[in-house]
């Protein structure tokens, strides 16, 4: 027979994991909602020869720069109002996976120029993206 003190130290421990674990997906999603509205705002905001300075890519396609910085912003938006305001929470999963699609395109893109050497931030963004999707998979409140 369990005792009632084993019982409650082990909801303790699991309530304790799983706000640590909640507080953990926060923090990722803060931290991917950081990284995509600032290449966002950079992307659409900043002027074509500032950008080409910055990241060569960007002289290659106007329009591919303008399509990356709007998906920036859905992604950003997307990992952090759903689970912030309860409206759809779900979509948190959606934009997740949207992010590291993203990111795998642009990981293709950039071996595919020859610029291997700058993927680092993206192979990062992709699996923080894909550990987000992973736990934000099955969410039903703004809570969980």
């Amino acid at each position: 027979m369990v005792s009632k003190d084993k019982y409650f130290c082990d909801m303790e421990i699991r309530q304790y994991t799983s706000k640590t674990h909640n507080i953990t997906l926060w923090i990722a999603q803060i931290i991917l909602f950081l990284l995509f509205i600032s290449g966002a705002v950079t992307k659409l905001f900043f002027p074509a020869e500032k950008l080409a300075a910055m990241w060569p890519w960007t002289a290659v396609n106007g329009n591919l720069v303008i399509l990356t910085g709007i998906l920036d912003a859905l992604a950003a938006f997307g990992l952090i109002l759903p689970m912030m305001t309860g409206i759809a929470p779900k979509l948190t999963f959606f934009a997740a996976l949207g992010a590291a699609g993203l990111m795998m395109g642009a990981i293709v893109f950039h071996i595919g120029r020859g610029e291997a050497e700058h993927i680092g931030i993206n192979v990062f963004t992709l699996l923080v993206a894909l550990f987000i999707a992973w736990n934000r998979k099955s969410v039903k409140s703004p809570s969980s």
